[in-house]
C-alpha cells in the first residue's frame, strides 16, 4: 500500500514539473495552454448555455473579440475620452469630407508701403540730358492718386524760365566758327498721367538694413511753353513764349523706400513735341516776324531726369486681408 501511494506521488510531480516549465519558458506556450484549459473548461461549464443558442464550441465570445479589436491601447483611449469627453470630440466624417475650404494662404510677405487709395506727393528737380547746347533745369512736382496697388493717375508741372542756361560748348563754337545753332528755352510744362508699377522688392544695404523698392512706367500727354532763343539776328528777333502739346511724355522710374510713407524717386522722361525754331536765313525785312520760324517744323525730344522724394498720403494704411 505504501508503494502505491509513493508511486501515485512521484507520477503526479513529474505531470506537474513540466506543465509548470512551460508556462515560464514561452508566452505563446502560456496562452496556447491556458486557450486549451480554458476551452475544456468552458465545454463542461456552459454547455446549457450552447443548448441555450450561445456561441458554438471554438467560436469566441462577443466581448473577446471586442478585446482583440481594440487591445491595450483602444483600452486606453476609451478611459482618458470617459475621464475628459472634450479630447475624443465626435465628428460626421461625411460631413468633414463635404466642407469646401476657401482659407486664403500668403506664401510672401505683405507689401511693405501699400499704395492703393493713397495720393503720392512728388516734388523733384529736372536736368536736361539730351541737349549739349542749352540746359533746361528746373523744379517740379507731381501729384499722384493710386487707383489699385499698381495703377495710378496724376499730374505733373515743370518750370524753367529762369534757370535757362546756354551751354558753354556753344558759346565757343559760335565765337571760334562764325556757326550758330538755333537754341530753344522752355518756361514752363504740365502733363496728365498714367502710370502702372510693374516691379517691387527689396535689397540688403548698409550691413543688415532692409532697403524696399519699386519701379514703375508713366505715359501722357500735356503742353509745353517755349520760344526760340535769337542767335541768328539778335538784333531784330524778340521771340514770345508759345504753347505747345506735347505728343507723349513717356518715362520710367525708381523708388527707395526709407519708411511706409517716404521714398527716394528718380525718373527719366521724354517730353516730345513739335518745335518751331528760329529761321538761319535772315529776310531783306529783319522786322518781319513771318520770316523768323523756319517753314519747317520740327520733332523735339526734351530728355530728362527728375531726382526728388515722393511723400505718400495718408502716412498709415490697414491691410484689409490677413497675413
Amino acid at each position: 500500500m505504501k508503494k502505491t501511494r509513493v508511486g501515485l506521488l512521484v507520477a503526479a510531480a513529474l505531470w506537474l514539473v513540466p506543465a509548470h516549465g512551460w508556462a515560464q519558458v514561452k508566452v505563446g506556450a502560456k496562452a496556447e495552454a491556458s486557450a486549451e484549459a480554458g476551452s475544456e473548461t468552458s465545454a463542461e461549464a456552459t454547455g446549457e448555455a450552447s443548448a441555450e443558442g450561445a456561441p458554438a464550441e471554438g467560436a469566441p465570445a462577443e466581448g473577446d473579440a471586442a478585446a482583440a479589436d481594440t487591445g491595450d491601447e483602444g483600452a486606453g483611449l476609451e478611459d482618458i475620452c470617459k475621464i475628459d469627453p472634450a479630447a475624443c470630440p465626435n465628428l460626421d466624417m461625411d460631413k468633414e469630407a463635404a466642407r469646401q475650404f476657401k482659407e486664403p494662404l500668403y506664401a510672401v510677405q505683405q507689401i511693405f508701403a501699400l499704395r492703393v487709395r493713397r495720393f503720392e506727393l512728388n516734388p523733384y528737380w529736372s536736368q536736361t540730358l539730351n541737349d549739349q547746347f542749352v540746359g533746361h533745369p528746373g523744379p517740379g512736382i507731381a501729384l499722384n492718386y493710386y487707383i489699385t496697388n499698381v495703377l495710378l493717375v496724376g499730374v505733373n508741372g515743370n518750370y524753367y524760365e529762369p534757370f535757362n542756361v546756354d551751354s558753354d560748348f556753344n558759346g565757343q563754337v559760335r565765337r571760334a566758327a562764325r556757326v550758330a545753332v538755333p537754341l530753344t528755352e522752355y518756361q514752363w510744362s504740365a502733363g496728365l498721367n498714367l502710370g502702372y508699377v510693374f516691379s517691387y522688392g527689396k535689397f540688403a544695404g548698409f550691413g543688415d538694413f532692409i532697403f524696399h523698392y519699386d519701379a514703375y512706367v508713366l505715359g501722357g500727354v500735356g503742353v509745353l511753353s517755349n520760344r526760340p532763343i535769337p542767335v541768328i539776328d539778335p538784333d531784330n528777333r524778340n521771340f514770345e513764349y508759345e504753347t505747345k502739346l506735347t505728343i507723349v511724355n513717356p518715362g520710367i522710374g525708381l523708388r527707395i523706400f526709407f519708411n511706409r510713407w517716404f521714398a527716394a524717386m528718380l525718373e527719366v522722361r521724354d517730353y516730345i513735341f513739335s518745335d518751331r525754331i528760329e529761321n538761319t536765313s535772315i529776310a531783306a525785312n529783319p522786322a518781319d516776324k513771318s520770316t523768323w520760324y523756319d517753314d519747317k517744323s520740327r520733332i523735339t525730344n526734351n530728355v530728362q531726369a527728375q531726382l526728388g522724394v515722393s511723400i505718400f498720403i495718408p502716412f498709415s494704411f490697414d491691410y484689409r486681408l490677413p497675413k
